[in-house]
């Protein structure tokens, strides 16, 4: 019955206790049994629970006696809290009917905190806020309160007051999500029509597929179409996470679960996706879907040349469980063959690096990370360069345009001068700002993309003691002054350390390369 179902993700901004929450609410409805659990249970990698960051979303689902005696079944999507995994979260946001907004009693409102709460208001989801970490000495919860209600719209005079560590109060959150949370809708007679929402490989069954089922039903032996890629299978298994892989014989519409279908590769099953019937299809897809374009670009290359057969066998195995990577084979003089990759955002670049390191025992250099460049060159040709290699010769081009990005900031008020500088710096332009609550500002910039993917949330980090957050956006291209930067060494030009950047800024960047290559290059 669609009526004892609620589906609802956990959102906040990031170390703001979604897992430990997730942890809470999967001891109290005892859907992992005593022997297996542990910390951060629905972040599966060693690196998620090292990093205390949530990298994939996880979906499971519980059962729960509410204090009226009906029994819930109740399907929980854990989300990333990182911009990179942005459009991760709106696709599980997009399978649910509501969700818990997490809020640090001791941080207030934050960037990503924000973010996420529009993106569910925007998919009409009843909101449901909550007020974590109440067992702090400096947990100051009225002021969150008014944090919640001014910047973000809420109401949160009766939000549940938790500690999700200790477990205080968690209890309350279920019966607020029954009492709040409408059931799924949906029509289990109309044409099946099912959410992709995440998907991972899996080397024996194939591609998983994590769905929501938004109209009909669908069991094992139907013949199902991808609409977006145009892909036929039929299925070989449907089911529930409680906690692991349960099959059942049906999903029907209101359901969260998974299908198997013999899919060989995730980009055929791509995140955003309408899955449908193949002799009795819908007649229009959820909409919503884009494909996910990678913002940040870098070279990958084997630390030994004769491993590079190894790495490009171990990128595609990569790629299968990660349709956002993309990777093309590319040469270096210095570094020998190797591959340009491209990612969401440095944080996707880092956990693919480490994730290649630990799982595929493999030793690599990265080159300098860098974004896409709109280039015309006098023969009227529009080039797009992610790498200075492919930089043609400055007497051809007629004009250049970069990547820039709409920034916001919000940072306590004493920090305001620091960001402002800040952002002068790094070739960012003002836009507004204003107090969003009485200590705390909202600073609105657009700064180049090349200036954020360096070095820009370590020193907004350490500007501001720690306290300021940041989101941002791709705004679009913008003309620019732009030139190659090359380091000679032995009066030889290197290729793996040339880049690009703002002629402006071409000397002093150049100046701290060297800088750091001294210790390195005797």
């Amino acid at each position: 019955m669609k009526e004892l179902v609620r589906n609802f993700c956990i959102v906040a901004h990031i170390d703001h206790g979604k897992s430990t929450l997730a942890d809470r609410l999967l001891e109290i409805t005892n859907s992992v049994p005593a022997r297996e659990r542990r910390e951060q249970y629905l972040d599966s990698m060693d690196l998620e629970r090292e990093k205390g960051i949530t990298i994939k979303a996880s979906a499971i689902t519980m059962f729960y006696k509410s204090v009226d005696g009906r029994e819930f079944k109740l399907n929980m999507i854990d989300t990333p809290g990182h911009v990179d995994f942005y459009y991760e979260v709106s696709r599980a946001i997009a399978a649910c009917e509501g969700a818990l907004l997490v809020v640090d009693a001791t941080q207030g409102v934050e960037a990503q905190t924000l973010a996420n709460a529009y993106l569910a208001i925007e998919h009409s989801l009843e909101i449901i806020p909550v007020i974590n970490k109440i067992d702090l000495a400096s947990a100051d919860i009225e002021r969150t309160k008014e944090d919640v209600e001014n910047v973000i719209g809420i109401d949160a005079s009766e939000a549940p007051l938790i500690s999700a560590k200790t477990g205080q109060n968690v209890a309350q959150i279920l019966e607020e999500i029954i009492r709040l949370i409408p059931p799924p809708p949906g029509d289990p007679q109309k044409p099946l029509k099912a959410l992709i929402f995440d998907a991972q490989y899996d080397n024996y069954r194939g591609v998983i597929t994590y769905v929501k089922i938004q109209d009909g039903c669908v069991k094992s032996g139907d013949r199902i179409l991808f609409m977006q890629s145009d892909k036929s299978f039929e299925v070989t298994e449907v089911g529930i996470f409680n906690p692991g892989f349960k099959p059942v014989d049906q999903l029907s519409a209101g359901d969260v679960g998974y299908l198997m279908a013999g899919v060989k590769t995730v980009a055929e099953a791509r995140v955003g996706d309408t899955i449908t019937l193949e002799h009795f299809p819908t007649g229009e897809a959820i909409p919503g879907y884009r494909d996910i374009l990678p913002m940040v670009f870098c070279g990958l290359y084997p630390l030994a040349s004769e491993d590079y057969p190894l790495l490009r066998e171990n990128l595609e195995k990569y790629q299968l469980n990660d349709a956002s990577f993309i990777f093309e084979p590319e040469t270096s003089a210095a570094l020998g063959s190797g591959f340009r990759c491209g990612f969401l955002g440095l944080l996707h670049l880092e956990i693919t690096v480490e994730r290649l390191r630990r799982e595929y025992n493999l030793e690599l250099i990265t080159t300098i990370p860098s974004v896409v460049y709109h280039i015309r060159t006098s023969d009227g040709m529009q080039h797009s360069i992610d790498t200075p290699l492919k930089m043609p010769d400055p007497s051809y081009i007629l004009d250049m345009e970069e990547p820039v990005a709409r920034l916001t900031i919000y940072t306590p008020e004493r920090f305001v001068g620091n960001m402002m500088e800040l952002l002068k710096q790094k070739r960012g332009t003002f836009k507004t700002m204003h107090f969003i609550t009485r200590e705390r500002m909202e600073i609105e910039a657009e700064i180049p993309l090349s200036e954020l993917i360096i070095d820009f949330y370590d020193k907004l980090k350490s500007r501001s003691s720690g306290y300021a957050s940041m989101d941002y956006e791709m705004k679009g291209y913008i003309p620019a002054e732009l030139v190659k930067v090359e380091i000679l060494v032995n009066g030889d030009p290197v290729d793996a350390l040339s880049f690009i950047c703002a002629r402006d800024n071409a000397y002093e960047r150049g100046r701290l390369m060297v800088e750091q290559l001294k210790d390195i290059i005797p």
